[in-house]
């Protein structure tokens, strides 16, 4: 069937942080939310139904983890990633930022070293401070248009590092790690005893012609010094249910993590989760191809109308995800007056590039899963202030 992405939904109302939490944030609520990572689009039909269906049945008791759970995730890895894993390998995680912090409590201590690449999503060194372990910033090189990893000044930053918690595909700017780069990451890791956790829930938004491949499967070393967070989440548009899981191939890692997350209870999942997740893996490729075609649509119009319409801004193109890190350093502002133009001048709300760390300075971070008549209004009002400048 054909699914209809121009829809508009009405969000307002129902606690989405995406729009209701506007108010709170800027105090206003007259911006047009073009910020947090998930879409407006709804949440597949076949997702819904599943859900609705369990809920006919009045009974909300205690429950474990469905057959279907184990066997949508492992057919949909081996299908859709050529990764061959068993049962035994998957933790249920209510969140893939708390199964960081998780991994964090389980192998490292207060003071302990964690590398990051900036600009890099906030939590990772957020969860990381507050938690009292030292975050170690290693910044990324911005060249032709794309992030890339500089790996004699990566070499130089794990050195005492217990722990690297990687971005695979990247967020913000949407890289996705070519195969020679992530075997030099697991090489420099092992020969320094580094874990790396590999967040990986953009995983299933990689655009063509890019392939991702899943950090622990590119060398026998990766697998041997890596766990790896996982969602269907982000793709299918349901963060709400809070459905993530762990992929662990070293099992001295792994019976480390499981236990850990066992003794606190942390991997018993609720219902819906388990059933939402499954439901996406088994009937969702091909709802998932149509929004990567309109979200791909999406990044193209945006790019056409910055390079036609709007001076000053131009972006990093993603090669995974829905995601626009926006350069706007040719406008020559200070990025407290460029978050306040986004807000007075164009009345949008995004993400401040600083969020990210000081390498986001002259960035804003731009959604575009969107219907195209939003990202269309949007990119206006951008225009719009641009133009008053």
């Amino acid at each position: 069937m054909r699914y209809n992405f121009d829809e508009v939904i009405e969000r307002r109302g129902v606690n989405s942080v995406k729009w209701d939490a506007v108010k709170e944030i800027w105090n206003r609520d007259d911006l047009l939310p073009m910020w947090v990572a998930d879409m407006d689009f709804r949440t597949p039909p076949f997702v819904m139904d599943a859900l609705r269906k369990r809920l006919e049945h009045e009974v909300l008791g205690y429950t474990f983890a469905c057959e279907e759970w184990y066997d949508s995730i492992c057919n949909w890895l081996r299908h859709r990633h050529e990764w061959n894993i068993t049962r035994e390998m998957l933790t249920f995680v209510p969140g893939i930022v708390r199964g960081q912090a998780f991994a964090l409590h389980c192998f490292t201590k207060p003071g302990d070293k964690v590398l990051v690449m900036t600009p890099v999503y906030h939590p990772f060194f957020q969860v990381t401070e507050r938690m009292e372990r030292e975050v170690v910033y290693s910044a990324l090189d911005l060249q032709d248009g794309q992030y890339e990893i500089n790996f004699d000044r990566f070499r130089q930053d794990i050195k005492g590092c217990k722990v690297l918690i990687f971005c695979n595909p990247h967020n913000p700017g949407g890289r996705v790690w070519k195969l020679e780069e992530l075997q030099q990451i697991a090489e420099i890791c092992k020969e320094n005893d580094v874990l790396v956790i590999s967040d990986e829930i953009h995983a299933d938004l990689t655009l063509p012609p890019y392939k991702h491949h899943s950090f622990a499967t590119v060398s026998e070393a990766a697998a041997q010094v890596s766990l790896t967070f996982m969602a269907p989440s982000k793709a299918f548009n349901m963060p709400g249910l809070g459905s993530s899981y762990a992929v662990i191939m070293d099992e001295k890692i792994r019976s480390c993590f499981q236990k850990f997350m066992g003794a606190g209870e942390f991997s018993e999942g609720h219902l819906l989760a388990y059933i939402g997740a499954a439901a996406a893996y088994t009937h969702g490729e091909e709802w998932l191809e149509q929004m990567l075609d309109y979200v791909k649509d999406n990044i193209d119009f945006t790019e056409n109308y910055l390079r036609d319409h709007i001076p000053g801004i131009s972006m990093i193109r993603p090669q995974a995800s829905y995601l626009i890190y926006l350069d706007c350093r040719a406008l020559n502002l200070t990025q407290e007056e460029l978050v306040q133009f986004f807000v007075e001048k164009a009345h949008l709300a995004l993400n401040d590039g600083t969020v990210f760390g000081e390498a986001g300075r002259g960035f804003m971070r731009w959604n575009v899963g969107c219907p195209r008549s939003v990202l269309k209004q949007a990119l206006m009002q951008l225009e719009a202030a641009v133009k008053q400048l």
